[in-house]
């Protein structure tokens, strides 16, 4: 690989404790294929995370996470970016393309009660911002009230243990990366809780016409190929990442099935479709065309 000896490589992710220790699990890999280069961390803060008093919703949507770290990138104030691929908009950016993702973290949801509690106690709310979660946990748990809670994974937990909710509904994935996993009371199935797109995949953005040859082994070809089907489901159907539509894709050899949920008219509908992952995009076309 010719100009590696020697190259430093900035890596931008939010400033979140989970957002650094995502870019440092790319850097770690990068590092273990390419010894020679050096990485830096660049701790980006968006407007996602400044503004917590309001629902993504009514601010913009999960793009937020993702603008200023774009601006980063094209500015050349960092080589590439880690995002959770959960957060990047369905359209893709053909300047600032994904370049590899990781392999799937625990894509499933979990929920979550204060220290010492057992039990949710139906006197306060459930903790949760996503209109998906919420759509399938009121299938679930009918009845409970569920409120929006916003801030990172750390602030929201503390909020939890403050007693200002019942319990908190957050991704598998993140309470794993955070070592936390001794705080989940339940594990939701996929098919109950059907996660959103992408959820447990790390996704590395970069700039069109660079060279990223040192980051080409880390590129996991399972999760690419599950991604292309799950965001070309929510291309076609036209919605945003807070919609309140889940999908997920398993792979399985040469065969892909995908199995996706949309909640509207106060009621849950839920489809799937298989194929050859070769066509994983077109997979996610034909079930979102089904469920349309």
């Amino acid at each position: 690989m010719t100009g590696i000896i020697g190259k430093v490589i900035r890596i931008g992710a939010r400033q979140s404790k989970l957002a650094t220790i995502q870019a440092e699990l790319v850097a770690a890999e990068i590092k273990k294929h390419n010894p020679e280069i050096e990485i830096t961390l660049v701790g980006i803060k968006t407007t996602g995370d400044k503004i917590l008093d309001k629902t993504l919703d009514k601010i913009g949507g999960k793009g937020l996470f993702v603008k200023e770290l774009d601006h980063a990138l094209r500015r050349g104030d960092v080589d590439i970016c880690v995002h959770s691929y959960k957060d990047v908009p369905a359209e893709d950016n053909p300047e600032l393309p994904i370049i590899a993702v990781s392999p799937r973290e625990d894509p499933r949801d979990v929920l979550i009660l204060p220290k010492e509690v057992f039990a949710l106690n139906p006197a306060k709310p459930v903790g949760c911002s996503s209109k998906r979660r919420q759509a399938q946990f009121a299938e679930i748990y009918p009845g409970i009230d569920i409120q929006p809670v916003r801030g990172n994974v750390l602030t929201r937990l503390e909020k939890l243990d403050r007693d200002e909710f019942s319990a908190l509904i957050l991704a598998a994935a993140g309470i794993k990366r955070l070592e936390l996993w001794e705080r989940v009371s339940r594990v939701f199935d996929l098919t109950e809780m059907t996660p959103a797109v992408c959820q447990g995949i790390l996704a590395v953005q970069g700039r069109a016409g660079e060279d990223y040859s040192y980051i080409s082994e880390y590129n996991d070809a399972d999760a690419w190929d599950a991604s292309l089907a799950e965001r070309a489901f929510i291309r076609r159907l036209g919605c945003g990442c807070g919609a309140p539509v889940g999908v997920f894709a398993q792979i399985s050899g040469s065969a892909l099935s995908l199995y996706g949920m949309i909640a509207r008219d106060n009621a849950i509908h839920r489809d799937e479709v298989s194929g050859d992952r070769k066509n994983a995009s077109e997979l996610g076309a034909k079930l979102a065309q089904k469920m349309i």
